[in-house]
């Protein structure tokens, strides 16, 4: 069974970056030809696909957001991590680790960004 944690701190001050790490246990982040991705969603609206790593240590990012984020890997630990650059006060959202296609899902974090 595979399983997906989120961690990282919650409350962040503008300006700074936010970086969660999920950690899979159950399947590695470099074997069969998946991807890792991130996905967030504020209260009360849909989910926001933010990017993805794949088995080779590709990434894609979401047009929005290529220019803040990245994300990376921690291969020995079996982890990746995302980045999330410049970030501005605005609704708390709830972010999530997962394989696609989607088939596995962290319980998800959330973060808030505030003065």
């Amino acid at each position: 069974q595979v399983q997906l944690q989120e961690s990282g701190p919650g409350l962040l001050k503008p300006s700074q970056t936010l970086s969660l790490t999920c950690t899979v246990s159950g399947d590695s982040i470099t074997t069969n030809s998946v991807y890792w991705s991130w996905v967030r969603q504020p209260p009360g609206k849909g989910l926001e696909w933010m990017g993805a790593i794949g088995t080779s240590g590709s990434t894609h990012y979401s047009s929005s957001l290529n220019s803040r984020m990245s994300i990376s890997r921690d291969t020995s630990k079996n982890q990746f991590t995302l980045q999330l650059s410049s970030v501005t006060p605005e609704a708390p959202a709830v972010y999530y680790c997962t394989r696609v296609p989607y088939d596995s899902w962290g319980q998800g974090t959330l973060a808030t960004v505030s003065s």
